[in-house]
């Protein structure tokens, strides 16, 4: 009893229910200032950042495409090249980055394509983010796109038409027309006839290995775009010359070419070692030896009976004004890339060391000289009768307009490469898109439960491609489109191949049109726009520390925070 009143014996917790939350600990996994973001909202963050980036690239697309300026610490790019776009973007949210990936992964690999798998996969997670917010699960929608596609890659094979068994006149032809659809939606797509012939010329001389390193473009501002040239060897700028180069030859006849990644200079030791003497006259004797190991090794090389010396490594004016008394030229700091070339060219091996060197370590070409292109001197090596290289002379006004075209030029070596290794080939102008598009839609027709509906929608999100080069084309893009299904819808091979006429503004029979594209770029494209969507949907949590995102500040050595360290940084922490 309390007072006169009975006291009732309750427990605590339930006359305090609230108190055993507050006695609970919290348990801390991530560092204070960690931003973790979850759930289907989280998803949809993630699409809306990529669609923001698809935005940018989807106008390139096509041969009306715009182009795009970009300036980047006061270097001004102007390109409509997917995959340089993106890279010049420096696109930091960690889910568009992907987009960015796969865009170099396509330029890499094929070359070609690289704006399409950006705008496919956006297109893709554009269809899925709808499924999202219906309340459909992101593992339902990645097994039906996987599902998709690889339906889609096997009706693709399917469709594709082999011209191997063509004559090697009809490959050719193919080959050009490829090169000629690369170069359609480029800057230099009024000159693309003259860049596709030398192109599919350059990538023939590369024998069987079709090594894309083998083909040197080199950019000499002036001049018209129409004054680039093919050279059937080498070609490069000449190097860094002291005084005496001007006294030697500067061309030959079927010469012989001595490769060297050596160094001809004349070395003071006293600058890389300590010597100790204890008689002035055995300092003549130490200098009069370093000169005679640089001579040995000059007479070494004149013995060998080579016209031309080259070396990846600085030749001194020493050797030089040595080389020109006696009629042979030589370079020096020549680029790795050229020596390589000129080694696949000529025929010749790069040597480490002149003692040994035999005859059959030299290499040959009908015909060495130095000559004048625009306001460069440049290095020729040509006729060389078992080359397995080629080197492009790029020609124009803007330094710009120069740089595009070596990425052009560039695609089109890549898809040329491809084509010929694979000779198989598909109709371009979002033909193939417009047919696989249907073929999914009847196979949707006869599938049960979601899945129909996710392969329905990747089937429309393919329709994006053609939808696209007609917008960019300034025609009607739903007028085209309906044109298109139309002529698909009728079966058969006659409507197969119907596309974008881009410069008309109407459909065309693009396989008629030699409107081609290697089956390598649509199988590349479709597997990865596919990967890329499917990756993005499966992250549902991103954890992203702000405190690593800031600049590392120098550790010092100082003991409390906060005061200056005895180091060299900047504060001690």
């Amino acid at each position: 009893f309390c007072g006169s009143s009975p006291c009732a014996f309750i427990d605590r917790s339930q006359r305090f229910p609230a108190m055993s939350q507050f006695i609970r600990p919290n348990i801390i996994l991530l560092k204070d200032g960690t931003d973790s973001s979850q759930g289907k909202g989280q998803i949809i963050s993630n699409i809306n950042a990529c669609q923001a980036v698809v935005g940018i690239v989807k106008t390139t697309l096509g041969p009306r495409g715009m182009d795009k300026l970009i300036e980047d610490g006061g270097e001004t790019t102007i390109t409509n090249d997917g995959a340089t776009v993106m890279k010049k973007l420096q696109v930091v949210h960690p889910a568009a980055r992907i987009l960015v990936d796969i865009s170099k992964a396509q330029d890499n690999e094929v070359g070609d394509g690289t704006t399409s798998v950006v705008v496919l996969a956006g297109e893709l997670l554009k269809e899925a983010k709808s499924f999202l917010e219906d309340g459909l699960v992101a593992p339902q929608i990645i097994k039906g796109y996987r599902l998709a596609c690889n339906l889609a890659l096997q009706k693709l094979r399917d469709l594709a038409v082999d011209l191997s068994e063509k004559e090697a006149a009809e490959k050719r032809s193919m080959l050009i027309k490829c090169a000629e659809t690369t170069l359609n939606s480029k800057l230099v797509s009024d000159y693309r006839e003259f860049f596709a012939e030398m192109t599919v010329n350059a990538v023939e001389l590369l024998g069987d290995d079709l090594v894309r390193s083998a083909v040197g473009i080199k950019k000499v501002t002036g001049g018209s775009v129409t004054d680039s040239v093919l050279v059937d060897g080498v070609a490069f700028k000449k190097t860094f010359s002291y005084a005496g180069f001007e006294q030697q030859p500067k061309s030959f006849d079927n010469p012989k070419i001595l490769l060297l990644n050596l160094e001809l200079e004349l070395k003071a030791e006293k600058d890389n070692a300590e010597v100790r003497i204890t008689d002035p006259d055995q300092y003549q004797s130490i200098v009069d030896a370093e000169w005679n190991i640089i001579y040995e090794k000059l007479d070494l090389i004149a013995k060998t009976g080579a016209n031309c010396v080259l070396s990846r490594l600085a030749i001194g004016d020493l050797a030089t004004q040595y080389f020109a008394d006696r009629n042979i030229f030589c370079a020096g700091r020549v680029e790795n890339e050229d020596l390589e070339r000129t080694r696949r060219a000529t025929g010749g091996q790069v040597q480490t060391t002149v003692q040994g060197i035999t005859a059959d370590v030299l290499g040959t070409c009908g015909r060495f000289e130095e000559r004048q292109v625009g306001g460069e001197r440049y290095n020729f090596f040509t006729q060389c009768p078992s080359t397995k290289t080629a080197t492009i002379l790029i020609r124009g006004g803007a330094q710009q307009f120069i740089d595009e075209a070596d990425r052009s030029l560039n695609d089109a070596i890549q898809i040329v490469r491809r084509a010929m290794r694979n000779t198989k080939v598909v109709g371009g102008g979002g033909a193939i898109e417009m047919e696989i598009s249907r073929f999914l839609r009847e196979y949707a027709r006869q599938t049960k439960g979601k899945q129909q509906l996710v392969i329905n929608y990747y089937a429309r999100a393919l329709e994006v491609i053609p939808m696209t080069l007609a917008q960019n084309s300034g025609a009607d893009g739903t007028n085209i489109l309906n044109q298109l299904r139309k002529k698909h819808a009728a079966g058969g091979t006659e409507g197969r191949w119907f596309g974008v006429d881009c410069i008309n503004c109407g459909v065309v029979d693009t396989f008629q049109e030699f409107i081609w594209e290697p089956i390598s770029v649509k199988e590349s494209a479709l597997s990865a726009a596919t990967e890329a969507a499917c990756l993005i949907l499966s992250i549902d949590e991103t954890v992203k520390n702000p405190q690593s995102e800031q600049p590392q500040k120098g550790k010092g050595k100082g003991k409390g925070k906060g005061k200056k360290g005895k180091g060299k940084g900047k504060k001690g922490e």
